[in-house]
């Protein structure tokens, strides 16, 4: 007998292999029966997307500043200060120069009046007061020239034509006004204060005191004896006319007698004595402005 008689016959039955060409035959449908089961689940039963956490940026690098800045401006800047250094330089060099020869100039600069310390550190202060003026005095031009080669670079073409035509003029009204405070206004002055205390007091003038005096005496009327210049360059940039001068002379009158009158000893001899050569400069100023617009006009109707 066959021992696999039993499983030929069962395969070979037509009725079971219609069976299951007709189960063949129909859909499938278990996936969509899980994928309904798995849209009924509760939305709250869904787990919650977890935000995503934000990015830190990059850390910067440091910017180099220098890079940064302006080249112009840190080739402006060197400029200013090797100018700076050399003005400096030539200042320590006159007051070494004019310290240690205090005993050659210092009778011409006390005029021989007796003056009085009160303590031993007040000769170092009058000594070091009177050389750091002198040497700021003698060290000018060289600043000044300093100065121009600053400057030069970023002056207009009329404001650099002005500065080099009339800088020697500059040099010569600050020392002709310290030159004026020194032989004029300074000994007035003092003698008329000293003889005015003499009526009623024992004076006595310190050395603090005298070299403050002849700094005040000195230093701002070399200040002052600039006016033709500035009214000059005013003009010469179109801000002041001859005009206006003439128009405001009388209240230029009165603010020159204020100037005088803060810069200068606190009596009326001395402020007369400088607000007299103040007014004769301003009506030179007038006068100097008055020509240069008359030079100035042909020019303009030439071009």
């Amino acid at each position: 007998m066959d021992p696999y008689s039993d499983q030929n016959r069962k395969n070979s039955n037509p009725l079971d292999k219609k069976a299951k060409d007709e189960e063949a035959a129909l859909p499938d449908h278990s996936a969509e029966t899980s994928s309904t089961e798995q849209q009924a689940v509760p939305e709250k039963l869904k787990p919650e997307p977890q935000p995503e956490e934000p990015r830190m940026p990059p850390p910067e690098e440091p910017k180099d500043e220098k890079a940064d800045a302006d080249p112009a401006l840190i080739e402006h800047l060197t400029d200013l200060r090797k100018q700076l250094i050399k003005s400096v330089v030539v200042f320590f060099i006159f007051f070494i120069a004019v310290f240690s020869t205090i005993n050659l100039w210092f009778p011409y600069v006390t005029r021989g009046y007796t003056l009085i310390v009160l303590s031993p550190l007040e000769v170092i202060s009058f000594y070091t007061t009177i050389s750091a003026a002198m040497a700021f005095g003698l060290s000018v031009p060289f600043v000044c020239h300093f100065l121009w080669q600053f400057v030069k670079p970023g002056l207009t073409q009329k404001e650099g034509r002005f500065l080099s035509l009339y800088s020697p003029a500059i040099l010569l009204l600050f020392v002709g006004g310290l030159a004026f405070g020194y032989y004029v206004v300074n000994p007035l002055s003092y003698n008329f204060l000293v003889k005015l205390g003499k009526m009623n007091f024992d004076v006595m003038i310190t050395a603090k005191e005298y070299a403050r005096f002849l700094l005040m005496t000195t230093m701002p009327i070399g200040l002052l004896f600039e006016l033709p210049i500035v009214a000059l360059f005013l003009s010469a940039i179109g801000i002041l006319t001859s005009e206006t001068m003439k128009k405001v002379r009388k209240w230029s009158y009165v603010t020159l007698g204020v100037v005088s009158a803060l810069i200068t000893p606190p009596d009326f001899l001395s402020q007369l004595i400088i607000l007299i050569p103040m007014i004769a400069l301003y009506e030179a100023s007038i006068f100097i402005v008055m020509k240069t617009e008359k030079r100035l006009v042909p020019d303009a109707d030439a071009s």
